[in-house]
């Protein structure tokens, strides 16, 4: 019986499915207690729902604050595009848009589980792979962050995890249709998520270097997947440049993020400074300045407190560290004082997240696994932002499905331990 029910356990599209019902279940759970006036607005009032409002009006990309501001690149233009024609097709801020939004975060969320379990299974075989996968699917985070969040946070898992797939699958390949593939995947994510680019310049050092006697000829394709992506790119980057008159690549609003993160409000000797930060300031200040002014102002403040403020900065960071990975600044204090049974869940999954991934990586390290840099690279690159700005569990969210993954070759490293390199001499 048992021989029989493990390979039923490794169909990836029995996870899948799994995953979807657990989503879809919180979803219809979550929105029977919620009256759907609240539904059809609440979820919508932050800036990806202001600008696909005024994509859908026939606006344009603008409005970021739901008022006549003008045109923006506060955001990249991925998400609020896809939330537009979800307007355009349900109505804006209605129920029917709402539900139609988080069902998508539903199918993207679940649909991470096939990336996963493909490139878990090319780096650590199939029982890692497995586990990573049933892991994704019951994941806390992943189940809630659908329904709590109409942004690209369930895309951006997706993608991220699409393109680690690509990634150790373009060892094998030296297909210039392959590699063009791959800069396409690329400008696709940094349209989405441009947090997500941090990873892009080293993905591709690391796939020109892994074979020196081949290095000429992947570097000649590393340029291919390079130039793709910033040409699928290029539109939006003209755009922004013949609005604003400055280069923007991608978005504009890193200075606003990074002040959040680092001003006088958390300096607490401070004379004169930042008592609360509050969004009618915030919006009135962006309006009589403009954009382009506002960030400038926002870069200023945010490079002048940390230049004067380099011990408080070095204890901020390790505050937005310590969020970055157990979901709050005081973990155990938060633990014991909260009286919900889920939050407690979500405390110890982050926990035992962190401890899973610094084994993980420890574990493709010391076996040599030839897939063990980018996979490593992920987890240590793509929070750097973060722990400079400020910080959340879903901001976390797009690295998790690998994090889960590195989990799951910590605990099949225990139990099978020499499970983890198989695949990898062979893949």
């Amino acid at each position: 019986m048992l021989r029989k029910l493990i390979p039923l356990l490794t169909l990836v599209w029995l996870i899948a499915s799994v995953a979807c019902i657990a989503r879809v279940a919180f979803v219809w759970n979550q929105q029977r207690k919620i009256p759907h006036q609240v539904l059809a607005r609440v979820p919508f009032d932050n800036e990806a729902g202001n600008i696909a409002s005024a994509l859908a009006q026939g606006r344009g990309f603008s409005d970021v604050f739901r008022k006549p501001t003008g045109a923006t690149a506060w955001l990249a233009p991925g998400y609020p595009l896809i939330l537009s024609a979800i307007f355009r097709v349900c109505g804006a801020f209605t129920y029917p848009a709402f539900l139609a939004a988080v069902l998508l975060n539903c199918l993207l969320s679940s649909a991470t589980t096939f990336p996963l379990f493909f490139a878990a299974r090319r780096i650590a075989g199939v029982p890692s792979a497995a586990l990573a996968a049933w892991l994704w699917a019951l994941y806390p985070n992943g189940v809630i962050l659908p329904f709590e969040w109409i942004w690209d946070t369930s895309l951006s898992a997706f993608l991220m995890a699409t393109i680690l797939w690509a990634t150790v699958a373009l060892c094998s390949t030296q297909k210039l249709r392959d590699w063009v593939a791959y800069g396409a995947l690329w400008g696709i994510a940094l349209l989405t998520n441009p947090a997500l680019g941090i990873l892009f310049p080293v993905f591709l050092a690391w796939l020109v270097f892994r074979r020196p006697g081949s290095s000429i000829v992947a570097s000649k394709l590393a340029m291919a997947a390079l130039g793709f992506a910033l040409l699928i790119c290029l539109p939006w980057t003209i755009r922004n440049y013949s609005i604003f008159h400055r280069v923007i690549p991608l978005r504009s609003n890193f200075p606003f993020e990074l002040w959040i993160g680092n001003n006088d409000i958390f300096d607490e000797h401070a004379v004169g400074g930042i008592q609360r930060i509050t969004q009618f300031a915030e919006i009135r200040l962006y309006t009589q300045l403009g954009e382009s002014a506002f960030m400038d102002e926002k870069r200023r403040l945010a490079l002048e407190f940390i230049r004067t403020h380099r011990a408080l900065e070095v204890r901020l960071t390790a505050r937005r560290v310590v969020a970055t990975w157990l979901g709050t600044e005081n973990p155990w204090r938060d633990f014991r004082s909260t009286d919900s049974w889920l939050i407690r869940t979500i405390f110890l999954f982050n926990g035992l997240i962190l401890l899973g991934t610094i084994s993980g990586i420890a574990m493709l390290s010391w076996r040599k696994n030839r897939y063990a840099v980018p996979v490593a690279l992920i987890a240590i690159l793509f929070p750097l932002v973060y722990y400079a700005t400020h910080t959340s569990l879903r901001y976390r969210h797009p690295m998790d499905a690998v994090l889960l993954f590195l989990t799951a070759v910590a605990i099949v490293s225990l139990v099978r331990p020499r499970s983890v390199s198989v695949e990898a001499s062979t893949g």
